[in-house]
């Protein structure tokens, strides 16, 4: 499972679709719904908010808003709830992180993607997270 903190605009289509399962995997897990995945690492910064339905909800609506803008058709009503003011912290070190993990894959699968955030050096995050200085996040398998 992967939960990119980093802004949904940089992935390709064959990862949004990716993070939008994913992400639509780690919504059940947070009900309680799943017999899997339910210690998985990336679901701890969810999991800290008091409402993590509502923050994982958050996290599929910017997905979804994403995907609209690209044409893509995800079905906003798999969302169960959104919280309006969930904001979770991300370290710097972690967006820098992701952003050399997702080069790796975008320049095996799609060589435009890549090309666009090839010189990238300062990503934006998901618009859930809130940027903070610090290095790689300890929930982050490196």
């Amino acid at each position: 499972m992967r939960l990119w903190s980093l802004h949904p605009r940089y992935l390709d289509a064959k990862g949004l679709v990716a993070l939008w399962r994913e992400a639509l995997l780690a919504q059940k897990v947070l009900a309680g719904e799943t017999a899997g995945y339910r210690h998985h690492p990336q679901l701890a910064r969810f999991r800290a908010r008091r409402d993590a339905l509502g923050a994982i909800g958050a996290y599929l609506a910017a997905v979804q808003a994403e995907a609209a803008l690209r044409g893509y058709a995800f079905d906003a009503g798999k969302i169960r709830r959104v919280s309006r003011r969930a904001k979770i912290p991300v370290t710097r070190g972690q967006l820098v992180y992701e952003l050399g993990h997702l080069r790796a894959k975008l320049a095996m699968r799609d060589r435009l993607a890549y090309a666009r955030i090839e010189k990238l050096r300062r990503p934006a995050a998901h618009p859930l997270f809130e940027v903070v200085p610090g290095g790689v996040e300890a929930w982050e398998r490196v």
